[in-house]
């Protein structure tokens, strides 16, 4: 085994946005991309929300989701595969918070806490983004082991801005396992 990978999984969630091109095409070719992986696995994926811009706001609205995956790679090996899907799909960084193909964050990872210069754990801002947040609440099951539950409950209950952010669609990926459907 290589020091990429580890013989326990972890469940991780990550959050999609796209706001240029076709979004949800790109999103849904994202989660394929990631289930396709050795070691990663697509378990769950949220409603797709359309959200206003933040940062930089003259560009498009976007579409924002996240995804609950099992997976045995380690954070660092996970990130870099998340990012040469960024670049696979056309991801260019340009300009902060500016308009992007896709864009995937690791945001939690077991309950992991890691502080490092390329990645931080849990994700820093995950708690002030309404994008963020509302489609990990459709996601995260109550008796999560790690917080994550407890985490997002109260963070939305702290959150002002809410009103940025819209349900668009269900997500029609093939292997939607929404909390409500189990």
């Amino acid at each position: 085994m290589n020091s990429h990978t580890t013989s326990e999984t972890s469940e991780a969630y990550i959050a999609l946005g796209a706001n240029l091109g076709d979004r949800e095409a790109t999103l849904m070719e994202a989660l394929e991309l990631l289930d396709s992986q050795p070691g990663i696995t697509v378990l769950r994926c949220s409603n797709l929300y359309e959200t206003e811009p933040v940062g930089y706001v003259d560009q498009p609205m976007f579409l924002n989701m996240t995804a609950a995956v099992a997976t045995t790679l380690e954070p660092h090996s996970f990130l870099a595969v998340m990012q040469q899907i960024e670049q696979r799909l056309g991801r260019v960084r340009h300009i902060h918070n500016g308009p992007r193909t896709v864009d995937l964050d690791l945001l939690w990872m077991d309950g992991k806490r890691l502080d490092t210069p390329d990645l931080i754990l849990p994700h820093p801002r995950m708690h002030e983004r309404a994008f963020v947040l509302m489609p990990l609440a459709d996601i995260t099951p109550k008796d999560e082991p790690s917080g994550l539950y407890t985490t997002v409950k109260t963070a939305i209950e702290n959150l002002d801005g809410k009103e940025g952010i819209q349900l668009w669609k269900t997500c029609s990926w093939r292997s939607v396992s929404a909390l409500s459907e189990n």
